[in-house]
């Protein structure tokens, strides 16, 4: 299989790559990693089953020249931008190319899902960039593209992954959850594309839920 991930020097992103590099059930998985800078990855660089490339996602032609040949897409990054440039560039860059599978970061909260004070709270934490995230949702979800969004918890660098999935339709269970945690999803759909296919999950520590401020 072939993965690219666009904002690859990202935490979850590099969590994502060490373990496709280092775990046996993914030996057969060859990264491109694409970001603004290459000289982030050049350790990286030397690596057989690595492509460093740079790449802005507000550059539709570099989106698409990047996407070509690929299996899967990761995104790891939230789209904040005014337009939802990127998402676009992304969507279009796929659909020339004949790339059909992506995995999209996002926010929680875009649906109103999470519940109690802590969901005030989250949202009007996040309320700026509330908009463009919901849309980025709404997009890949018309897009008729095989998407996953991803709706993130408020996130710490606890080792454990541990965590519970809610769907699309489902309130939101927990408000924090580690890096290793979300890492960890994104790595069961690179190991079978079909998990969360066409679907929004939520992911957090299921022992958080309740609690009315995130937890570190």
């Amino acid at each position: 299989m072939k993965l690219l991930i666009f904002a690859a020097n990202g935490q979850i992103a590099s969590i994502v790559e060490d373990r496709i590099l280092k775990e046996d059930q993914f030996k057969d998985v060859e990264l491109t990693l694409a970001l603004r800078n290459s000289k982030r990855l050049a350790n990286l660089a030397d690596n057989p089953r690595v492509n460093v490339v740079e790449a802005d996602l507000g550059d539709a032609d570099a989106v698409k020249q990047t996407v070509a040949g690929q299996d899967m897409v990761f995104v790891a990054v939230v789209d904040h931008t005014a337009n939802n440039n990127w998402t676009k560039n992304v969507i279009a860059g796929m659909k020339e190319e004949n790339v059909n599978r992506v995995i999209f970061t996002n926010i929680l909260g875009i649906y109103d899902e999470v519940p109690g004070e802590f969901g005030r709270w989250n949202k009007q934490s996040v309320m700026a960039g509330l908009a463009a995230a919901t849309n980025s949702d709404k997009l890949l979800a018309e897009s008729g593209l095989d998407y996953t969004t991803l709706r993130l918890p408020w996130l710490n660098d606890r080792d454990e992954v541990k965590y519970s999935v809610t769907h699309r339709d489902e309130s939101y269970e927990g408000v924090s959850g580690s890096r290793q945690s979300v890492a960890d999803v994104v790595l069961k759909i690179v190991a079978d594309p079909a998990f969360g296919s066409n679907d929004s999950l939520g992911m957090a520590d299921p022992e958080t839920q309740g609690e009315d401020r995130p937890v570190y």
